[in-house]
């Protein structure tokens, strides 16, 4: 017998859970499809899901809350120029599709040419980046609870200043199908969890919180003793550090980010800038410097859905296209955006696979997946070694952002002042104010450590939030404004 493909196993599923329950067959959906075009349209898609969730939090070793929800539901699109029309129903079935359809005329035809839509639907390759696996099916109850019993036992054994301990564990697995006017149907399984957890250290009057935690595209087989304790001492350690914390200087300074989390800023204070409807549209402070220099040299930063598990991951976008690594900036050259169909359509590129949405409920959007700087040449020992006077951020917390002049402020949450080439003593109150496109330009070393995050990152835009990984090397940063408590 010849093997199944996993993109075959992947539509198996799909049409298992969202088609055969309400009797829909590939017909219906064609029949849908045509009924949007009888306006004139550009493109159609319907985008179907399916959702199993669950997420238990403990703190101080009660269980506190434990949910568990379904949802499901079928999202219709109709595209006519720059306009969409989009209805959406959580029935799915064939008087349901054909509804959602018919109240997609609400958009005006308009003079787009010939149009088609395929009389059938045929799948396209797709490869595969993570297992199909159901995370809420790998540990019963019992064994979820003990989880998160054993992770505040480790916490409070790592040091007695702990006083209060909480976690939390999510899990989700989501299976959507894609269906397009051009023929294309595609499917993907989409596992996801997440574990964190939260301490509060105290001496004296003091107290000090810290927090850790990680998650990928798998089940829950990932958390086993040795990533719980990581987590815990991670926490902890945090927590501890700002026990023995003096108040962050404010002005101009040097500023050392570390590898891994901090490259939030850079997620936020660039990443939304090089998304195509915001440069389509002009308001991103990136627009049309395509070929421009738009940070220093040595900067090369990419967006890339195809890393195996990660929680930014995709096997397919919200559209169907599989996703790809797209580099952004290239040695400091602006070389491209994120794009998803519309606006590559309407801005004469190609797609780069970035269309996400949160649910079949939501349009899609170009957005980011994992979004990562490139390794530099220099040992991180010497960066820290170069800075005479600065700070080293570690952790940061909230931050805001303008995407229209990139200003943006963070908060850090595990910073250190550098004295003398040697990192000496924490400090508390830390925040970075600068301007995205600015602080690119004031890099001057770049790290040869590049780490991802540990798989917590999720990303707002337009009222929906989704999955999302980053990550950078050790950066120096100069002139950089810190506002601080002294």
């Amino acid at each position: 017998m010849k093997p199944v493909t996993p993109d075959i196993a992947n539509l198996e599923v799909a049409r298992a859970l969202l088609l055969a329950p309400g009797g829909v067959t590939e017909g219906d959906i064609t029949q849908a499809l045509a009924e949007i075009f009888r306006h004139k349209v550009n493109y159609a898609d319907l985008y179907f899901q399916y959702t199993r969730f669950e997420s238990w939090s403990l703190e101080e070793g009660i269980v506190k809350s434990g949910s568990f929800g379904i949802d499901q539901g079928v999202g219709v699109r109709a595209i006519s120029g720059e306009r969409q029309a989009f209805a959406y129903s959580d029935e799915i079935s064939a008087p349901a599709l054909l509804t959602a359809a018919r109240a997609t005329r609400s958009i005006a035809a308009q003079g787009a040419g010939r149009v088609h839509v395929a009389g059938s639907l045929g799948s396209k390759p797709v490869r595969t980046l993570y297992s199909g696996k159901d995370p809420l099916a790998s540990l019963d109850s019992a064994a979820k609870v003990a989880m998160l019993e054993r992770i505040e036992q480790m916490a409070r054994a790592c040091d007695s200043r702990v006083t209060q301990v909480q976690a939390s564990i999510a899990g989700e697995y989501d299976v959507v199908l894609v269906a397009r006017s051009d023929g294309v149907l595609a499917a993907d399984v989409r596992p996801l969890v997440r574990l964190s957890v939260s301490v509060i250290a105290e001496q004296g009057e003091r107290r000090e919180q810290g927090s850790w935690g990680g998650g990928a595209r798998t089940d829950y087989s990932m958390f086993d003793d040795t990533v719980l304790q990581e987590y815990a001492r991670l926490a902890v350690l945090q927590a501890i550090t700002n026990l023995d914390s003096r108040p962050a200087p404010a002005g101009p300074t040097t500023v050392v980010l570390a590898p891994g989390w901090p490259a939030v800023l850079l997620h936020e204070a660039v990443g939304h800038g090089l998304e195509g409807d915001f440069n389509r549209k002009g308001s991103s402070a990136f627009a049309g410097k395509i070929g421009q220099r738009v940070a220093a040299k040595g900067i090369t930063i990419v967006d890339d859905g195809t890393l195996p598990d990660r929680r930014g991951s995709l096997n397919i976008d919200d559209e169907g296209n599989q996703t790809q690594c797209t580099t952004l900036i290239e040695d400091g050259i602006l070389r491209g955006y994120m794009q998803d169909s519309l606006n590559a359509r309407l801005m004469k590129t190609g797609v780069t696979g970035n269309a996400r949405r949160e649910s079949y409920a939501h349009l899609p959007m170009p957005r980011m997946t994992n979004t990562y700087m490139l390794n530099g040449k220099h040992d991180p020992g010497e960066i820290i070694a170069s800075v005479k006077d600065g700070l080293f951020a570690v952790n940061f917390g909230g931050g805001q952002v303008d995407i229209t002049n990139g200003k943006f402020v963070f908060s850090a949450t595990e910073a250190y002042r550098i004295e003398n080439g040697r990192i000496t003593y924490p400090v508390r109150g830390a925040t970075l104010v600068g301007n995205g496109p600015d602080v690119l330009t004031r890099v001057s070393m770049i790290g040869n450590d590049l780490a991802l995050d540990g798989g917590i990152g999720t990303c707002g835009k337009d009222g929906q939030s989704i999955p999302v990984g980053i990550g950078q090397p050790t950066l120096r940063i100069d002139g950089m404004t810190v506002g601080g408590t002294v």
